[in-house]
């Protein structure tokens, strides 16, 4: 990540803002998937029972995601406000849509 580090006060700020409008931009999908957000962790579940996880983990700064059998690590960006892991050059939103997209069989656009 370039430039200074967040703050822990700002990156839980930052971090609740992006779960929050993922798990409100989820529940706007009209079937196949339910988001639940608590305490900095967003589930969500499929009709067969399969859950994919996106959490904020404050001790590394980053948001990390578990779904199909991968793991994703996000970094914040502060200069383009945007969450990307430095592995892949994956970007939060774009990625949820992805695995989204391929559990529902369907294209998901996300409301940002």
């Amino acid at each position: 990540m370039s430039g200074e580090p967040l703050s822990e006060r700002e990156f839980d700020a930052v971090a609740d803002r992006s779960l929050r409008a993922l798990d409100r931009a989820i529940n706007e999908i009209p079937d196949g998937v339910e988001a639940d957000l608590q305490s900095g962790i967003l589930t969500l579940e499929f009709e067969d029972g399969v859950k994919y996880v996106v959490n904020s983990h404050r001790a590394a700064r980053q948001i990390w995601m578990a779904a199909e059998r991968a793991a994703w690590h996000f970094d914040y960006q502060p200069p383009e406000a945007r969450w990307v892991a430095q592995r892949t050059g994956d970007e939060l939103w774009s990625t949820v849509e992805a695995v989204l997209s391929r559990k529902l069989g369907r294209a998901v656009k996300l409301e940002r």
